[in-house]
């Protein structure tokens, strides 16, 4: 194990939702997670569990059945992703390795199965294009924030938020199909596209709310 933080970072949730199921699973799965297993490890089956949710995805060409398959790596790696922490903290192996290690996944995870969905027969690209940056930019601003103030600061919407997106878009493609619902822009406008952008609103306010904040906090700071 890299090198181990000499203070733990705090953890900033202000998402009710993602405290309660975080709770939810430090106690009745957490307590269960093997004692050989390390966070790296419970780490890396999220990051497989994102993996197969994005092939499942893209494999949606052949039928939308294959969306099973996203919600399944979906749920894996929401699981994944939030017991990777209480194991690092409970056995004391907390890292910055496995912290960037547990950042990193995540961007490239929801990176990729936001166009893989754009790419898809049951979303639109252009409008996929402009959410695949979001979540990056929101995990780079909480590195930032992990280096300069060591605080794990989640936005409002969290990541059990996006996940529940991402299941919506996968369920209403399943059942909805590739139809397009209307046309805007001489873009082909479908039932993912319409939950993405939904979804978009709150999420670009809140990666510029945090950024504005930081940069606040480090002009004070300068003083």
């Amino acid at each position: 194990m890299s090198e181990k933080y000499k203070n733990p970072v705090k953890k900033i949730i202000p998402s009710r939702l993602e405290t309660g199921f975080q709770k939810f699973l430090y106690k009745y799965v957490g307590t269960h997670i093997p004692k050989s297993m390390t966070p790296n490890q419970v780490t890396l089956i999220g990051a497989l569990g994102g993996l197969f949710a994005i092939i499942s995805t893209f494999l949606t060409y052949i039928s939308p059945f294959f969306f099973i398959g996203t919600l399944a790596g979906l749920a894996l790696h929401l699981i994944a992703d939030d017991l990777d922490g209480y194991v690092a903290r409970t056995r004391n192996m907390s890292s910055k390795a496995g912290a960037y290690f547990d950042l990193i996944t995540d961007v490239l995870f929801s990176t990729f199965l936001i166009l893989t969905f754009g790419l898809s027969p049951y979303a639109s690209i252009e409008i996929m294009a402009f959410a695949a940056p979001v979540y990056g930019i929101v995990n780079v601003t909480a590195m930032n924030y992990i280096i300069y103030y060591n605080e794990f600061l989640f936005p409002r919407l969290g990541p059990i938020e996006a996940h529940i997106t991402y299941a919506l878009i996968a369920l209403l493609s399943m059942v909805i199909g590739s139809d397009e619902i209307f046309s805007l822009f001489g873009i082909g406008i479908k039932a993912a596209d319409i939950i993405i952008f939904v979804g978009l609103i709150p999420m670009y306010y809140e990666m510029i709310r945090l950024q504005i904040q930081l940069f606040k906090r480090l002009k004070a700071d300068e003083k």
